[in-house]
């Protein structure tokens, strides 16, 4: 039997399988999501990993258990599930750890129509449902007096999903392309092949190859280490541009063809450029520490910036709240109105695709546009107290001349040409510091002012 207490997280279920995470907690899940959600069908979609399977048939058990059927789509990305979701208007699970080592496992949940379910919004009804079944050992029979066994069919919306995200992106008159891929072992080697079926693009595939032990490297593309293979292979490719997808692909990082990252923000304003030429004065999301840079742009093309604290769920929440057409993170997630304004690494993909292909400029020419600043990227402090050395810093800068202090998600502080925001991590001793500035020479020297307080 798992730990709820542990594997139920703010926003989704992650746990060690199998000591914090096993079938039969599961399958005690899915009785809970039935009776919490009401759902008559519940649609599931499931990674990669080795445990992934088998999680999502004791969950089906558990739904059918409380009368409803289940909709297995088997493989797919966790925007594959969004997009089953949302066409077939049901409440959805994806099985999946995303980047996490390969003992890991998770859940992420939704309502019908991708909506997600969190912490505030029936995770936490889930979790003490399912803690109410295991401990009375009812998990799995029908409940007394209940409507029976549901049933489970299988549907493949590979193609469909493909099919859709095609839609809302021309490539059809795109010049033609060299993209290398790094899949990572994940669920992009699933999904790539077919999104990208009689596109202009001559594809080199690194790691398609689905393994939930992720044998070359972690399917994480924010951590640098796991670019190497990618930049690597768009310098001897000569491609125009790399592509590397998390273990779930839902989430897109770039490099551009000099073998170098581009900053998600950069992505952010260029996609968010995109869609206001298609709907103009559009709201666009953006999180607190992707760069000043982003909401400028969205003014100077006619848009109205909306800010939110780090996190897919308030990016969710202001999306439906601003009916705003997009959203981007730091953390390379992108947010959709036409995706359910749920968040898709492909979409974002192909819109970067189809800016690179309808003109003639490198990738790095035309990303530049969308660089104001010079950023410091996150950088993670262990302190013992947070509290502490956020005062700390707090203090080194309240008496400087022009300086104003914001805390709507940890401590940002903003001065004369730069900004910085500091976050203590919800689950590890941690501080994260993000900084940006006009120059790399003031940008080096808030940070290291920030970081020498942190650290002292």
């Amino acid at each position: 039997m798992g730990d709820l207490a542990r594997i139920f997280k703010a926003y989704d279920v992650r746990g060690v399988v199998p000591d914090e995470l096993d079938e039969e907690t599961a399958e005690a899940v899915g009785a809970a999501f039935a009776e919490v959600t009401g759902a008559a069908t519940v649609v599931t979609a499931h990674d990669m990993r080795a445990s992934s399977r088998p999680l999502a048939g004791a969950f089906a058990r558990g739904v059918t258990s409380r009368g409803a059927d289940v909709v297995d789509v088997g493989l797919g990305s966790t925007d594959m599930l969004y997009y089953a979701s949302g066409s077939l208007g049901l409440p959805g699970v994806m099985f999946t750890a995303s980047h996490n080592p390969a003992r890991y496992n998770g859940m992420k949940m939704c309502r019908a129509g991708a909506v997600p379910i969190g912490g505030d919004s029936g995770l936490t009804e889930i979790r003490d449902r399912a803690a109410e079944l295991l401990a009375s050992g009812t998990a799995g029979g029908a409940p007394a007096g209940g409507p029976g066994s549901g049933t489970v069919s299988r549907l493949d919306l590979l193609r469909g999903y493909a099919d859709h995200l095609r839609t809302l992106v021309d490539l059809s008159g795109i010049r033609p392309l060299r993209v290398v891929v790094d899949a990572g072992n994940g669920m992009g080697g699933h999904t790539v092949p077919v999104v990208f079926d009689g596109l202009p693009l001559e594809l080199t595939a690194l790691y398609f190859e689905l393994d939930g032990t992720f044998p070359n490297h972690e399917a994480n593309p924010i951590e640098p280490e796991n670019l190497r293979d990618l930049r690597k292979a768009v310098l001897d490719a000569g491609a125009d541009i790399g592509l590397a997808f998390d273990g779930d692909a839902d989430r897109c990082w770039v490099v551009d063809e000099r073998g170098e990252s581009v900053s998600p923000s950069a992505i952010t304003a260029l996609v968010a450029v995109r869609e206001l030429a298609k709907h103009p004065g559009a709201a666009i999301i953006h999180n607190l520490i992707t760069s000043r840079g982003v909401p400028e742009i969205v003014a100077d093309h006619g848009g109205r910036p909306v800010r939110t604290r780090v996190g897919h769920s308030f990016i969710k929440a202001e999306m439906a709240r601003t009916n705003a057409v997009f959203g981007g993170e730091h953390s390379a997630h992108y947010y959709f109105r036409d995706f359910w304004f749920a968040d898709t690494g492909m979409l974002a993909a192909l819109h970067v695709l189809a800016a690179l292909g309808e003109q003639h400029r490198p990738l790095s020419e035309i990303v530049a546009d969308y660089a104001r600043y010079a950023a410091s990227g996150e950088i993670n402090s262990t302190v013992a107290d947070q509290d502490a050395a956020t005062a700390r810093v707090r203090a080194m800068f309240a008496g400087r001349d022009g300086v104003t202090f914001d805390e709507l998600d940890g401590m940002t502080v903003s001065g004369p040409g730069w900004w910085f925001n500091l976050r203590p991590s919800n689950t590890e001793p941690l501080l994260r510091l993000n900084a940006e500035a006009a120059d790399e020479i003031q940008m080096a020297a808030i940070r290291d002012d920030v970081l020498a307080a942190v650290r002292s």
